[in-house]
Order: structure tokens, then sequence, then C-alpha cells
């Protein structure tokens, strides 16, 4: 794997359920951009283990989601409030995002 990728997964396995980080922050972290992570994250092959459901744009809105190869932003939001991630407005409460 990657080292760029190997950086993103290992540093998204340490969001909490429950909890959910933006792409600019875990981009911050790892020294990339946030459309990297974003690229990165569109390929993850390790979901559910690395969380890609928990990144979301820096407004609280859910940006991207892939399942199965089509847009899923449906499915990243019911999985997001089946782990207590609250939403108001269509966007995700700031008090969520770490």
């Amino acid at each position: 794997m990657e080292k760029k990728a190997e950086r993103v997964y290992t540093l998204l396995k340490k969001v909490p359920r429950g909890k959910v980080t933006t792409y600019k922050t875990l981009a911050k972290a790892c020294g990339l951009s946030p459309r990297e992570v974003g690229h990165i994250l569109s390929k993850n092959p390790y979901a559910p283990k690395v969380p890609c459901h928990r990144v979301v744009r820096s407004d609280g809105s859910l940006g991207g989601y892939t399942h199965r190869g089509k847009p899923a932003p449906s499915i990243k939001m019911r999985m997001l409030k089946r782990e207590g991630v609250e939403f108001l407005r269509g966007k995700i409460r700031k008090e969520f995002i770490v």
C-alpha cells in the first residue's frame, strides 16, 4: 500500500464511533490536500474497519461516499445516524466533528 494512503487510514481509524472528522483536518494531519484524501478514501479497501464514512466536508455536509462503485450519500448518512451522529438542516452538528 502507498505510504500516503497508509497515513490516512491509520489516522482515520482513530476517529471514534459517533464522531466525524473533515477532509481538511485529515489532509492537514497527513500533509496532503483534501482532494488527495478524498481520492484515497474513494478506493478504501478496508471499509468499514477504516471508517471512511466518518469523513465529511468542513461545512458539516456529507461530501462524497461510494458504495459498491456508486454514489451513496444516503447510506453514509444512515451509517452516521446509526452511530449517534446528529444532523441539523442536513449538516452534521458541530459537536460531532473532531
